[in-house]
């Protein structure tokens, strides 16, 4: 097994020992490497009580694929009053999958989601820009398959996706786009992590949708 996945692995481990003793009936957080990197926690800590109860069980690295199995783990364990989830990244670096392929595996997510957890709200999240002038190392070849065209088309589906289950649909990239729609430069690590200034820059909107 390749040792990113066995430290994410181990992440997960974690997240279920956490489970066990924290109060549920808090928001939670799912998603891959752009959730699990959003200092939400640690945001929403220092703001003034009343506060929400907020966990982000995000897991870098991982795929529609990877989520499947762990959905015990990251969502329902919780018993959470909302979820909120941003999944596909990765899937859309990866040639081979079409976005109905990938659409078709968010479409089970949900549906195991909303069974588990019947009546609990669901927050689907658009997919962030990237910027390819300012990719560095193997994020080169990524963006090339996962351009901005490509996750504008991605972000119209999932918008679908969360009509089909009666679910709600946000754009939160207003903020972090410059004036040709990308990632803005100043707001990414390598051209398509974002960095503190950039989850910074989308945290009061997010949480207007958290605290309604």
């Amino acid at each position: 097994m390749e040792q990113w996945r066995i430290e994410k692995a181990e992440l997960v481990r974690q997240y279920h020992l956490r489970n066990e003793t924290s109060p549920k009936g808090g928001i939670v957080f799912v998603g891959s490497s752009l959730m699990e990197m959003f200092p939400i926690e640690e945001w929403v800590a220092e703001l003034p009580e009343p506060r929400p109860l907020v966990y982000n069980r995000g897991v870098g690295g991982y795929t529609t694929v990877d989520l499947l199995p762990i959905l015990d783990i990251v969502a329902w364990e919780m018993q959470p009053g909302k979820v909120f989830i941003n999944i596909g990244t990765n899937d859309l670096s990866d040639a081979s999958q079409t976005i109905e392929m990938i659409m078709a595996r968010y479409d089970e997510i949900l549906s195991q989601i909303e069974a588990h957890l019947p009546s609990v709200p669901i927050t689907l999240m658009a997919y962030y820009p990237v910027n390819p002038d300012v990719a560095e190392g193997d994020v080169k070849e990524w963006v090339k398959v996962r351009s901005n065209e490509r996750i504008m088309e991605a972000n119209s589906a999932v918008k679908r996706l969360a009509e089909k289950h009666s679910q709600r649909f946000i754009v939160l990239n207003g903020p972090l786009m410059d004036v040709q729609g990308r990632l803005k430069a100043e707001y990414t690590i390598e051209g398509i992590h974002i960095n503190h200034e950039g989850y910074r820059s989308i945290f009061g909107q997010l949480m207007r949708y958290v605290m309604e």
